[in-house]
């Protein structure tokens, strides 16, 4: 019996012993857990720049046709013929209409008549008054008859002056019944039609023709830019540069850009009060009509350059609860700050900044939903995709920059 005992205790203390090395062995990896550091989050950065950018502004705009010339007869009458494709192109001098002109014809003849019955009387008339000059001299004739012969020499040769004028007016007349392009362009549908009686001056025109190359384009711009532009270049911000500052790219309604350049002409020098916009105009070469009078487009103008711009993608950029942008960067101790930013316009897919970071700080684009301002992160470079959008466009963010104006 007592050895049963002793094997009895002898387990029982095993046992205990047991429990008490697996208690003290959890307790060890509980310290040790609690012990090791939570894992350093790793966050991708920019190095911030300062280097050149040219900022263009979009502005809404239509087209319209360099020249217009409305056609309308200058003397009443039928139309014969017209003589013109509706649609076609026509140059300058081209007849359009025939207007009948067997009226205008009778006209001039019987001017012409006129002013030869005059001139063959001028003669005689000329030739007496030199034969009484002489006579008056020898008293052979009275001065009464002297004076009244030149009176009549006076009359016939007012009578060849009218005559020549009324046969010229005829003539002028006689020629207007061919009514001719005054301008060379695309002409449009005809208003009238063989047979109709037209009158001078009338207020329907018979057609139009529009010259479609060059082709104008006008935009509008706001007063608001045009003085944010204006304190710009006075500040030195802006730069302008003679050789693209008058140049204009034309996206079309589809978004595409047009093949050709265009040329600033000039900016109004008034402003329209139901707009509070003032309008600019543009010249676009257009040699395969491609461009039609009243299509809306957009123009891509350069305002200027700026020689230390700084662009961080728009991805960068939170805001806090009252709508301030700020960003989150990284010291040189690898730690998280704030930042408040000044944020002046959009372009494109980046935001221009004028305060608040500079040259050298390193913003965080990617992760930055995992830190807080005084956590302390691991950096990798950020890479960006490339810009699909951009490429199609022909924009180039660090080159030549499409500006959204008023996203900030």
């Amino acid at each position: 019996m007592q050895r049963v005992s002793t094997t009895y205790d002898f387990s029982r203390w095993a046992v205990a012993l047991m429990i008490l090395t697996g208690g003290l062995m959890l307790g060890s990896c509980d310290r040790q857990q609690q012990s090791a550091p939570p894992p350093v989050p790793e966050v991708a950065v920019i190095t911030v720049t300062a280097a050149p950018v040219a900022l263009t502004t979009e502005l809404p705009g239509r087209t319209s046709p360099f020249r217009v010339a409305e056609i309308r007869p200058q003397v009443n009458g039928l139309i014969q013929k017209r003589l013109f494709t509706e649609g076609a192109d026509v140059k300058s001098g081209e007849v359009l209409y025939q207007i009948d002109p067997a009226p205008f014809q009778a006209v001039l003849d019987n001017a012409r008549a006129a002013l030869g019955k005059a001139e063959a009387n001028l003669p005689a008339i000329r030739s007496r008054v030199e034969r009484y000059r002489d006579l008056l001299a020898e008293k052979a004739v009275s001065q009464q008859e002297y004076d009244d012969a030149e009176a009549a020499l006076k009359q016939i040769e007012a009578d060849v002056r009218y005559g020549r004028a009324a046969v010229e007016t005829a003539r002028i007349n006689l020629n207007y019944t061919r009514i001719t392009a005054p301008i060379s362009g695309r002409i449009g549908r005809s208003n009238v039609t063989d047979g109709a009686l037209v009158g001078a001056y009338q207020a329907m025109a018979l057609t139009t023709i529009q010259q479609l190359d060059p082709i104008y384009v006008d935009v509008t711009q706001s007063t608001t830019d045009l003085l944010r532009l204006r304190r710009n270049l006075e500040s030195g911000r802006l730069q302008q540069k003679a050789d693209g500052q008058k140049k204009v790219r034309i996206l079309l309604e589809d978004g595409t850009s047009y093949a050709r350049e265009g040329t600033l002409q000039f900016r109004d020098v008034s402003v329209d009060p139901t707009t509070g916009s003032v309008i600019l105009r543009a010249i676009v070469p257009n040699p395969d009509g491609f461009l039609l009078p009243g299509m809306f487009v957009r123009a891509v103008l350069q305002e200027g350059v700026s020689e230390k711009a700084i662009l961080i993608p728009q991805q960068a950029v939170s805001r806090d609860p009252k709508g301030n942008p700020l960003v989150l960067i990284v010291d040189g101790e690898n730690k998280v700050g704030q930042r408040m930013l000044t944020i002046e316009r959009a372009v494109g897919d980046q935001w221009l900044i004028t305060s608040g970071i500079g040259p050298g700080d390193r913003v965080i684009i990617e992760g930055i939903q995992k830190v807080r301002p005084g956590s302390v992160v691991k950096t990798v470079p950020f890479e960006a995709a490339p810009p699909k959008e951009a490429v199609v466009k022909g924009n180039n963010a660090h080159a030549v920059s499409e500006v959204r104006n008023g996203g900030a």
